[in-house]
């Protein structure tokens, strides 16, 4: 069966992201004056359970949250939620940008994301997604993350194919191993010379 679409996650894939405590850890925690584990422990307390994901939590609640555990002023509260955006969206893969660029209109590509509350408008706004992948699918939009299998069949349902007609890109195992078990062609992301081989190979197969 050939293939007709591939769809990417963004961070990790698309976006390169660095570790939260390397990029907020030293900065945030001098100025609040705490230590690493109380810091850590003060941000694990923000979305205990991931609620944001799924759509549970507004960004208002998140950063309210953010506000109480970590005790930032006012100001420093919106300078946080500026500082977590940055570090959220990463760095753009640029030559991977520009292959799933290239490979339309002969296969349509899409973006299956773990996400959060105001990453749609930050992460567009930065790196202009929606003019390369559609749809875009944002788990707090449609209340599913990843390896829920029923994200990947929604996905598959908006793009109009079938799991067997589409590649899957993701850094994490669990969500590779989940779009595999319902019969995508699913690549881990390694490195970008990596993925866009085996994205091209399975193309050409």
């Amino acid at each position: 069966m050939p293939i007709r679409s591939v769809v990417f996650d963004i961070g990790g894939v698309l976006e390169r992201v660095d570790d939260v405590e390397a990029v907020l850890g030293a900065a945030w925690r001098e100025r609040l004056g705490v230590s690493p584990e109380k810091f850590r422990a003060a941000l694990a307390a923000i979305d205990p359970d991931n609620l944001s994901e799924t759509g549970h939590m507004s960004e208002a609640e998140w950063t309210a949250r953010c506000a109480a555990s970590l005790r930032l002023s006012p100001a420093q509260t919106d300078e946080f939620r500026a500082d977590v955006w940055n570090w959220y969206c990463g760095e753009l893969d640029e030559e991977l940008m520009a292959f799933a660029a290239s490979l339309r209109p002969h296969v349509r590509t899409a973006i299956v994301s773990n996400s959060a509350d105001g990453a749609r408008r930050e992460e567009l706004a930065r790196y202009a997604f929606d003019e390369v992948f559609d749809p875009i699918i944002y788990s707090h939009e449609v209340g599913l993350a990843k390896p829920d299998p029923a994200i990947f069949e929604l996905v598959c349902a908006r793009l109009d194919v079938a799991p067997a007609e589409t590649i899957f890109v993701d850094d994490v195992p669990g969500h590779c191993e989940a779009a595999r078990q319902l019969g995508m062609h699913a690549i881990r992301h390694r490195s970008t010379p990596q993925s866009i081989t085996a994205i091209t190979a399975l193309l050409a197969s």
